[in-house]
């Protein structure tokens, strides 16, 4: 049995994990924003309902980098961080095409929990599926946005995941989603990754500009660990884990301190 074959847990924990986190934005999304919502009703602001929302998305992602099958898989949830990981050598071709694979079968069969348990209610025209779509200014600042906020997540990823403060990477990153919704929302729906806009746009039926978000994410992470590998001093880059401080296998070509490696 081939090293990829062996590991089928790791892939599925990556579908489940994106998963889980479509769903919860189908969720609030739907809570907030959904015109016959009590609490829509009860925050006529929404500036404060996308904070809102952001807050939610980031505790979400920060519960699932988190959790058992994040911390085993490393909870990427996002191709353009597995294939910023594959430029750098921290993980296997086969592995890397898989956990694409699976993210976007995560991505779609998350949504499509969401449809089946919300109902209608998640196709409102406010709501559509969170899908993610460029604001007013246009394809051309979507882009751009995607581009920056890709960008700086997975320079802060790498930052942070490799220095003292490892074992806190997924709270910053968490802590980007929330700011990133909060704030860069409004200029491109704020996704950051394929998957995400891909599970929310085939059930919406709403492929406006998909472009952007299959060229930007990648692009901006991929620029972030070109600039990382030549900034003066900057340490190796240890793992492709956002979380390995804990006692979970590891597949990745990794050189993490004191790990439990058995792939």
């Amino acid at each position: 049995m081939t090293a990829s074959a062996r590991h089928w847990p790791e892939f599925a924990m990556e579908a489940a994990c994106l998963g889980l986190f479509m769903v919860s934005a189908c969720v609030f999304v739907t809570l907030l924003e959904h015109p016959m919502s009590p609490i829509h009703r009860a925050i006529p602001s929404p500036t404060l309902r996308r904070v809102l929302v952001g807050i939610a998305m980031g505790l979400t992602a920060v519960g699932l980098i988190y959790s058992p099958w994040g911390q085993r898989s490393g909870a990427h949830m996002n191709p353009s961080l597995t294939l910023t990981y594959l430029r750098l050598r921290k993980i296997a071709p086969p592995d890397a095409l898989c956990y694409v694979l699976a993210q976007f079968a995560g991505g779609l069969s998350g949504v499509l929990v969401a449809r089946t348990f919300l109902g209608g209610a998640v196709a409102d025209p406010a709501v559509q599926y969170a899908v993610t779509v460029p604001g007013p200014g246009g394809r051309g600042a979507a882009f751009a946005g995607e581009l920056v906020i890709s960008f700086g997540m997975m320079l802060t990823v790498l930052l942070v995941s490799n220095s003292r403060l490892a074992r806190f990477t997924g709270l910053f990153a968490g802590i980007l989603v929330a700011t990133y919704i909060g704030v860069e929302a409004p200029v491109s729906g704020m996704s950051m990754n394929p998957a995400r806009t891909l599970g929310s746009a085939f059930h919406a039926g709403q492929w406006t500009a998909l472009w952007v978000y299959f060229t930007a994410p990648p692009l901006g992470m991929l620029a972030a660990a070109e600039l990382y590998r030549r900034l003066p001093g900057a340490p190796q880059i240890f793992c492709a884990k956002l979380h390995h401080d804990n006692d979970k296998r590891c597949i990745f070509r990794c050189q993490y301190p004191m790990n439990r490696r058995t792939s």
